[in-house]
């Protein structure tokens, strides 16, 4: 037995990562992923189609609706190979805005539920910030689950 293999008798193992294929070689049960994370994945060859697909399906789109379709395909293509649920995280930028990030939770939550994703296997991974918090506990009393994740600039 690995030291993956022990820990994961003792807690959930959760893969913060945007390479989904390397998913395979840890077998978690969560993920989560971020902005960053994603940006670094899309400059694989490999990830290249998905960022074309995102574009295409919203050639005149704001670039923030694209970047939310781009991390949902990400988030479903992650979904299809944990049993768990996956993080998705609200734009940094409305950190210090809950109705806003209340309204993008809804955007990511709409467009998952769109793909056939249940809600129950998505976390809206909100700031921690007091904006962020009460836009979680909005949320959170309307069946949408998060997580709070810090800020770095």
């Amino acid at each position: 037995m690995n030291q993956l293999e022990q820990l994961k008798q003792f807690t959930t193992v959760v893969a913060d990562t945007g390479d989904f294929r390397q998913l395979a070689s840890f077998a978690p049960q969560d993920s989560t992923t971020n902005p960053s994370l994603i940006l670094k994945a899309i400059q694989k060859p490999e990830y290249a189609p998905m960022l074309s697909a995102s574009i295409a399906a919203l050639p005149d789109g704001p670039a923030d609706e694209v970047v939310d379709h781009l991390l949902v395909r990400f988030g479903c293509e992650i979904l299809s190979l944990i049993p768990g649920r996956v993080s998705t995280e609200v734009d940094a930028r409305l950190s210090f805005d809950a109705a806003a990030s209340v309204a993008r939770a809804h955007r990511l939550i709409n467009l998952y539920e769109d793909a056939g994703i249940d809600r129950q296997r998505v976390l809206i991974k909100v700031a921690a910030t007091w904006e962020g918090i009460q836009a979680a506990r909005a949320l959170e009393h309307e069946g949408i689950h998060c997580n709070l994740t810090l800020l770095f600039s």
